[in-house]
């Protein structure tokens, strides 16, 4: 059993001051593997009091003494990539092929994040004036449960990159993983108050970051109705926001694709991290034309795949986080069936074999666009196969949606997959490839977010241009 009894304040480990517990669990077996007690509004003040005193030192840094830390920061992270690994299997479920990508993502992208700094020009010339870029101030980074310790580590080693302070809320769902990041980020020696670690609920925390007038920037990973309550409550101090949010993103395959080539790149894409990925292309377009070939092919491939056990090699979805997510999931399968979709395989229910566990299985509909189940985001390993007419309706579905995020083209023909791709309303359309460019810069069109992660783009989001002319 895992007992978590401390935050993360002015270089410190401290004892919150809430006195409330929240159990963790195996999603794999259901079972409480520990209990984190939940910092409160108290422990938000002091953090956010730490990272204010810290900022106009840090701010003053120089380019060379922010690396110098970073670096520390880096070796420090990786060296924890088993014991990471562990608790993403342990804690969030993911399979091993995908836990292994989620325990070496954190220091990878310290690298990333240092990478861009050192390319990163401060000062610039626009005609007789210098433009002077300047951190914004303190931070809050608010981070989720689907990849906690990179997301914890992407948001903050870009804050600091920018020369700003932080205060971090991550997921209470996954303090296992937040507290080998924190003893990591400890023994980098970073600069007491640069960062703070709070780990509590987003309605205590998350609320006192939103509204706090010494927080000066939100950098936000979550659901679209959150991201929306914290615009509103940022309004009030006029706070600079980043919000990563939601999809439903398109996978469009085009008539002359190769659909051996074709299918598995969207499943990949539909199933990546159990279906618990914002990014995951849930609804494939196919043309008429090759529906009932596609049909047939994709029946036989998703009833292939295994979702279990996440320490079977052989398993590719795991389960989902919670009882609670589980439960949504099997909501929106029920309501696929109530709409009239087709299922085409996977149901309701567990995978055979599996009493308990939050296991779904990998299942797929045959619907049309107006359907709740491929309008709104479900989380969870569900995709929704959409015929369309032609090239130009294929465009039209793929952009009828109130996301924006990401979207993926599989053609024969490349020059015509850019084509399409340069149709998609969507920050990342993909042609061809699930690959990813990390200093290309990451978020949404529409209610997908706001504002761009990654690169010199998610240094430029915690800085503020300032312009100086001289007689």
């Amino acid at each position: 059993m895992h007992y978590l009894d401390k935050i993360y304040i002015n270089g410190e480990f401290v004892t919150p001051d809430g006195d409330e517990y929240f159990e963790l669990y195996n999603p794999a077996t259901e079972e409480v593997i520990g209990k984190v007690r939940l910092a409160n509004d108290v422990d938000a003040q002091r953090a956010i009091s730490a990272a204010k005193a810290a900022f106009g030192k840090w701010s003053k840094t120089s380019k060379a003494e922010r690396i110098t830390v970073l670096q520390r920061m880096y070796s420090s992270v990786a060296a924890r990539e088993e014991e990471l690994l562990e608790a993403i299997i342990t804690e969030y479920g993911a399979p091993q092929s995908r836990s292994r990508w989620m325990a070496k993502y954190p220091a990878d992208v310290i690298a990333q994040a240092i990478e861009a700094l050192e390319n990163f020009e401060f000062i610039e010339q626009a005609g007789e004036a210098q433009i002077i870029m300047t951190p914004v101030g303190v931070a809050g980074l608010i981070t989720p449960w689907n990849s906690d310790a990179g997301f914890i580590c992407n948001k903050l080693a870009t804050a600091m990159a920018a020369g700003c302070t932080a205060v971090i809320k991550p997921s209470e769902m996954s303090a296992i993983q937040t507290q080998i990041v924190m003893e990591a980020l400890h023994e980098a020696q970073v600069p007491a108050g640069v960062f703070n670690i709070i780990t509590g609920r987003g309605e205590v925390v998350g609320d006192v970051i939103n509204h706090h007038p010494d927080i000066a920037k939100i950098s936000f990973t979550g659901s679209t109705a959150v991201g929306k309550h914290i615009v509103e409550r940022g309004a009030q101090s006029l706070k600079r926001i980043t919000l990563e949010l939601g999809g439903k993103s398109p996978t469009l395959i085009l008539e002359d694709a190769d659909l051996t080539q074709a299918i598995p790149l969207a499943l990949q894409a539909g199933f990546i991290n159990s279906g618990q990925a914002c990014i995951a292309g849930t609804r494939i377009l196919v043309p008429h034309s090759r529906l009932e070939e596609f049909r047939q092919m994709i029946t036989v491939a998703v009833n292939k795949i295994q979702s279990g056990n996440p320490r079977d090699p052989d398993t590719e979805i795991g389960p989902m986080v919670s009882n609670r997510q589980w439960k949504r999931v099997q909501d929106y399968i029920r309501l696929g069936l109530s709409e009239g979709a087709i299922l085409l395989a996977g149901g309701e229910g567990r995978p055979e074999g599996y009493t308990q566990g939050w296991y779904v299985k990998p299942t797929i509909f045959l619907g049309n666009n107006q359907m709740r189940i491929a309008q709104e985001e479900i989380f969870g390993p569900v995709l929704m196969v959409i015929p369309y007419e032609n090239e130009a309706d294929a465009i039209a579905i793929a952009n009828d949606t109130a996301y924006g995020l990401s979207a993926l083209v599989l053609s024969g023909d490349r020059a015509r997959g850019v084509e399409v791709a340069r149709h998609i309303d969507a920050g990342r359309v993909l042609v061809n490839t699930l690959a990813h460019e990390p200093k290309a810069p990451f978020g949404g069109f529409k209610q997908s977010g706001l504002g761009r992660e990654m690169g010199k783009w998610g240094i430029q989001t915690y800085l503020e241009p300032k312009t100086l002319m001289v007689g």
